[in-house]
């Protein structure tokens, strides 16, 4: 075993520099402003940048928490500041006894770390030490700040690397976690059944929302089965397709360079070699594969502008962002001699290669077609579009080509790991041998420990809460029980219990914003999160032992979990909801429909706080819900009536919350679950 970090006794990060010192203040949801000191600074002769929020020396209780963004680079240490809200990670240190430390990681440039790929843990170790030498300043005595980290999906990585490698820290809450071999299989394997299923996703989706048949292989033709049980076998959770159209293919684009680059022969072979699925000469991806040369005809070039990223562009689901191209106001485009032409085309993942010309070898991506004209999209792994646009001439031969990009979405049968991995075993003989030709190497570890600078091995050096999520479209949620496996088969002759807790929750999606991309079909995590970090600070400080972790079955990759939230246990509430009785009404016209959901708190999660109502798909849940609580609040039965006066599909939504403390107004820990129902009012 390898020795831990000591960011204190290594020599590259003895020299810090402040460059900024100043007095602040954070403004809460509620208008309130709390003072803070702000330091910003880095250690001389790297490219470590970090920033540091003390409290108040009345409110400061002896810690800090310290995020980990997705993906390390430029500013990154400063990508806090702009959130509020329900997002403001600062504010919600401040108003818990903590200062918040965030850091660039040792990055200078996006989406890559150093040549030294250990430097995400060390850099970060380095600048949470340094921020305990501040605290002692600041607040002027001596002590020993306690210090937690915390990322989710590719910071989820990097805060398994930092628990394990380093003693900087001394708790750790992982979330939306990976396991070595997620990148980029869990991706691939959505994409793949996206592409051949792009005609019945709805259908899909409405099987298994509130009321629907419950089977979302109901309609489908033997290939498109095949697909779909491809990816529910490897974890893809069934409820959450309603959300695909809108999420689109996610970080794939962003992964497939770095893929070819580490393995280009793949996707020569897929389309020549037997056991590839495009060397089938019927098969669907041969069947989707664009390939064509055509000549432009006309060239629109947008003005150019600032280049800007609205909104958070530092969580789960959308760090990748930054690392798209583009500076344009409007949206460019090229027209063409030719174009594909067909019924059903697959558009996504076009590349156009510039042929010939003073653009010769450039790459851009294909957006959409309108006529003859190409649109062009922003993307990773292509050239700047204006630096383009500006080089091609009319005449300028073109390819355009979706076949690295389809070769891309089968890569995981390829990529056959030990056989623990349950999800793969669908693509191995009944000797346990895979069914398809292997690449000769994998690379989903390779991923997962080059940004980290390391395999996770599960041997953590502080107490770890891990969140996970049962609806996650893009780190399965089979993966947060590895590495909790993982911790508990390293530590030989210690009870788990004493190491980690699992906590799942529902009715939630990878990305960690506040605001969802549909809050009547899903609600945040982040109360659950935070207060996962409230009770790893208290597990350490204190001794208070975090409530259980959630009770499950993995069946391959999939997730069970208990109907009610006393069976299941964890953290989060759990709400059942009927309309007349069932989980579909059917109703005329004028008719008052009568709405009854029953809400549990695990034991000793808190008590119910809040009931919201939304009838008619306001996202808004404009009624509120009385509380008929009984059990101090563990328990609630939630009544309402309510007339549909025109005629069409509804669902009736119901978000409860509950809160550690039972307080209401506690606007950072409300964790919340929510439930639907279908009415149809003829």
């Amino acid at each position: 075993m390898e020795a831990i970090y000591d960011a204190k006794l290594d020599p590259e990060f003895q020299n810090a520099f402040i460059d900024i010192d100043k007095q602040d203040s954070r403004k809460l949801p509620d208008g309130t402003e709390i003072p803070l000191r702000y330091i910003h600074g880095g250690f001389e002769g790297t490219a470590v940048r970090f920033s540091f929020f003390y409290p108040e020396k009345e409110r400061y209780e002896g810690r800090f928490y310290q995020y980990l963004s997705p993906f390390p680079g430029p500013d990154e240490e400063i990508a806090s500041i702009s959130l509020t809200g329900g997002d403001d990670k600062i504010a919600f240190a401040l108003t818990h006894g903590a200062y918040f430390v965030e850091t660039n990681m040792g990055s200078a440039a996006i989406f890559t770390n150093s040549n030294d790929n250990t430097m995400t843990h060390r850099s970060s170790a380095a600048a949470a030490e340094y921020s305990r030498k501040k605290a002692r300043e600041v607040y002027g005595y001596e002590h020993r700040p306690y210090g937690y980290v915390y990322g989710g999906s590719g910071g989820g990585y990097r805060t398994m690397a930092c628990i394990e490698n380093t003693n900087a820290w001394d708790g750790a809450v992982p979330y939306i976690i990976g396991s070595p071999y997620a990148i980029p299989n869990c991706h691939t394997t959505r994409v793949h059944a996206m592409r051949i299923l792009r005609h019945k996703m709805e259908q899909i989706a409405d099987a298994m929302d509130a009321g629907g048949s419950g089977d979302p292989y109901e309609g489908l033709n033997e290939e498109e089965a095949a697909a779909l049980r491809e990816a529910e076998l490897f974890g893809c959770p069934l409820r959450s397709w309603f959300s695909f159209r809108e999420l689109g293919d996610g970080a794939v684009p962003v992964l497939l360079p770095g893929v070819k680059r580490m393995d280009p022969d793949y996707f020569e072979d897929f389309w020549k070699v037997p056991g590839y699925l495009g060397a089938e000469p019927d098969s669907n991806a041969v069947r989707d594969r664009i390939k064509m040369t055509a000549h432009v005809r006309m060239i629109y070039i947008p003005e150019k502008k600032a280049a800007a990223l609205a909104g958070n562009v530092n969580g789960a689901d959308t760090a990748w962002l930054k690392m798209l191209s583009s500076n344009m106001s409007g949206e460019p485009w090229i027209e063409l001699d030719q174009i594909p032409v067909g019924d059903d085309l697959y558009l996504t993942g076009v590349q156009i290669l510039v042929k010939t010309g003073a653009a010769e070898g450039k790459k851009l991506m294909l957006d959409h077609i309108e006529g003859s004209r190409i649109y062009l999209s922003k993307a990773y792994g292509v050239d700047d579009i204006p630096e383009v646009m500006e080089l091609l001439q009319t005449g300028d031969e073109v390819l355009l080509d979706n076949s690295d990009y389809i070769a891309f979405q089968t890569y995981h049968r390829h990529q056959v790991p030990s056989k623990d991995y349950h999800g793969w075993d669908q693509f191995r003989d009944a000797e346990g041998e895979p069914l398809y030709p292997q690449q000769k190497k994998l690379v989903g570890p390779i991923f997962s420990s080059n940004g980290p600078g390391c395999k996770q091995n599960g041997l953590i050096q502080g107490k770890v809460i891990i969140v996970a999520s049962l609806m996650d479209e893009s780190a399965y949620a089979w993966q947060a029980d590895w590495y909790r496996r993982k911790i508990a088969s390293v530590h030989e002759g210690v009870d788990e219990r004493e190491l980690c807790r699992l906590w799942y929750v529902d009715h939630s999606l990878h990305d960690d914003r506040a605001e969802t991309i549909d809050e009547l079909h899903v609600t945040s995590y982040l109360g659950a999160l935070r207060q996962a970090l409230l009770d790893v600070a208290q597990w350490v400080e204190n001794g208070t032992a975090p409530l259980p972790s959630s009770e499950y079955e993995v069946n391959i990759g999939q997730m069970s979990v208990p109907e009610t939230a006393v069976q299941r246990k964890g953290i989060q509430p759990v709400v059942t909801l009927l309309a007349n009785g069932s989980a579909c009404a059917h109703i005329k016209c004028g008719e008052q429909v009568a709405f009854l959901a029953e809400a549990e708190v695990p034991d000793g999660a808190g008590s119910l706080t809040h009931a919201e109502w939304s009838f008619e798909g306001d996202p808004s849940y404009p009624d509120e819900g009385e509380l008929e609580l009984t059990d101090n609040g563990q328990r609630a039965v939630i009544r309402a009536e309510h007339t549909y006066d025109e005629p069409g599909t509804y669902f009736a939504v119901i978000r409860v919350s509950s809160e550690r403390n039972g307080e209401a107004g506690a606007f950072f820990t409300q964790v919340h679950n929510l439930e639907r129902v279908r009415v149809i009012v003829d």
